[in-house]
């Protein structure tokens, strides 16, 4: 059976059996896959901490008939302990992973990798506010698979804005015209937050204000669960506090 390495960053786990462990990983060049993990819920396994979710790993797999074998396991970034330790960052990592698994397939995305282990660094790093983090991630994960917001031009007809009008199914931002009827409007500022976030601006997200953090929150996560059509479980479960943010 023919053997390839990657670096893979660990989504989630299932157990199999009394020892071995079910292991769904978004890899660098081979897109997402499934594979095997043997005893690694054993207290002697050598590589079972590095196939935690929010890990980043080097891996040395084999392909089998219906999913490959890890063989080798060698860490790249530890990042699953200090993400664990806060819980708005666990619940950001949360909805980080269950976006890339659904976001991503077979063929994969490098741009998909990258952005997942860049933000998981992220917030296991402190850099920045939790809620602002995956904000961000949300809004450029959701671009990358093909549906970018619109935050300063009409989002259906193109027009020039800004605009203060709204619609997650429309595609963000909307001109008058274009305006359903009671459609709900936005403070400029908070408009300008979606930019940022979208940009990866974060001089000019962290310093905005908890009232259009929330606000942008909220029409963040409307426009993962619209695109996302079965939502996401983790998104009810974020820590959206005023610290977190």
């Amino acid at each position: 059976m023919p053997v390839y390495r990657d670096e893979a960053v660990v989504l989630r786990t299932h157990k199999l059996g009394e020892a071995d462990r079910i292991v769904t990983l978004l890899t660098r060049r081979h897109g997402k896959i499934r594979a095997v993990a043997r005893g690694v819920r054993r207290t002697a396994s050598k590589f079972g901490a590095r196939l935690e979710p929010f890990m980043v790993a080097d891996l040395q797999l084999y392909e089998g008939r219906t999913l490959d074998v890890i063989t080798q396991a060698e860490s790249l970034g530890s990042y699953g302990a200090e993400i664990s330790r806060d819980y708005a960052a666990y619940t950001a990592a949360n909805a980080m992973v269950e976006t890339a698994d659904r976001v991503t397939e077979a063929e994969g995305s490098l741009q998909q990798y990258l952005l997942l282990v860049g933000a998981l660094r992220s917030l296991s790093r402190n850099e920045h506010g939790a809620g602002l983090t995956l904000d961000s991630y949300l809004l450029r994960a959701l671009s990358l698979a093909g549906w970018a917001p619109s935050f300063q031009d009409c989002a259906r007809c193109g027009q020039a804005g800004p605009h203060t009008a709204v619609v997650v199914q429309l595609g963000g931002v909307v001109c008058d015209d274009c305006a359903p009827p009671g459609s709900p409007r936005i403070d400029p500022a908070t408009v300008g937050l979606l930019g940022s976030l979208l940009a990866g601006d974060w001089e000019a997200a962290e310093a905005s204000g908890e009232r259009d953090r929330n606000q942008a929150s909220g029409i963040v996560a409307a426009y993962a669960q619209w695109h996302l059509e079965r939502g996401l479980r983790s998104l009810p479960h974020v820590s959206r506090g005023a610290s977190d943010q």
